[in-house]
């Protein structure tokens, strides 16, 4: 790699990094206040379970928390801890980087003279969240979540749901009733404080990988090569997902940029771009495996890659 590169790339990584951090720490900051004031999960278990109202109660949150994709993994995972049926925290999780306030206005702010799009984007995340979050529901949450935040959501599931064996407490054989479990303590600021640090320091840092292999992708491929196809109707939905990986740009400010080659590619392709960058990019994938095991990272890219090709495809079929 040549100086130019390299330093093309440190760039690069310089710019995700700050653009990133903020969002994740509010994210962090957020987890850790819910851990305070809300130890036991127990509003989190009166969320709806049910496979389409529970995505849409998730995605529904994402209208209050200011937070890009990277700022809502930690909010997603003490959902999923503190005890929220698996559907309400996916639907959490894909929905939210879109549906927040500051993505909402970026969006407005970037296409005022197009509203389909200020209307298609924010649809298109509530199916797209949806439409993953009834996928990763069929495989069973063994092969779906990581062992230790499976661990962590049995602590706070009642005993009626989970046993005392599966809440790993040692004793075997005991009938719920026998064993009513005390409210939980609410944990003092210094336990949340250090918590919250390492929780921000173990995400800073898978962050920082992310955006060092999206940098150098970024520096390596041209984005003429991807923009090359922009008029055509399935190629250019293509380039563009394939652009919104690499470039790993927060949902806060993809519109943006997004403008800056929205003359130059169908429209299903810009909404492509919108959409698929906020679920899946390069910089997301060590934080998303905070949450889920590889069979459900590559369900998750598989998913979210189809359904946005299909809506890319209806959108041009639409536009055009």
């Amino acid at each position: 790699m040549t100086l130019t590169r390299l330093a093309t790339a440190w760039a690069l990584f310089q710019g995700l990094l700050l653009e990133a951090l903020p969002f994740l720490l509010i994210g962090v900051v957020i987890a850790a206040l819910a851990r305070r004031f809300a130890p036991g999960g127990g509003w989190l278990r009166r969320l709806p379970s049910h496979p389409v109202w529970g995505p849409l109660s998730g995605a529904a949150l994402g209208f209050a928390l200011p937070a890009c994709e990277c700022g809502n993994v930690p909010v997603a995972r003490r959902l999923l801890v503190g005890g929220a049926p698996v559907g309400t925290g996916l639907g959490f999780l894909f929905a939210a980087p879109v549906l927040n306030p500051i993505v909402l206005a970026s969006t407005w702010a970037a296409f005022p003279d197009q509203p389909w799009m200020l209307l298609a984007r924010p649809l298109g995340a509530v199916v797209l969240a949806l439409g993953l979050s009834l996928v990763l529901r069929q495989l069973p949450e063994t092969q779906l979540f990581r062992t230790d935040l499976l661990e962590e959501r049995r602590l706070n599931q009642p005993l009626s749901s989970v046993s005392l064996l599966e809440r790993r407490t040692g004793l075997v054989g005991l009938e719920a009733p026998q064993l009513p479990l005390a409210p939980p303590a609410r944990p003092s600021w210094a336990t949340v404080l250090h918590h919250g640090s390492r929780e921000f320091l173990d995400l800073a840092l898978l962050l920082v990988m992310g955006c060092t292999i999206a940098a150098l992708v970024q520096s390596l491929l041209p984005r003429q090569w991807l923009l090359a196809v922009g008029s055509a109707p399935t190629l250019s939905i293509l380039a563009l997902m394939v652009l919104s990986l690499v470039v790993s740009v927060c949902s806060s400010v993809d519109a943006f940029l997004a403008l800056g080659f929205a003359a130059q590619v169908t429209p299903g392709a810009l909404l492509a771009f919108l959409l698929l960058g906020p679920v899946i990019d390069l910089k997301l994938v060590g934080l998303l495996g905070l949450l889920f095991r590889p069979r459900g990272l590559v369900v998750t890219a598989a998913g979210a890659s189809l359904l946005v090709l299909l809506m890319g495809q209806w959108v041009n079929l639409w536009r055009l």
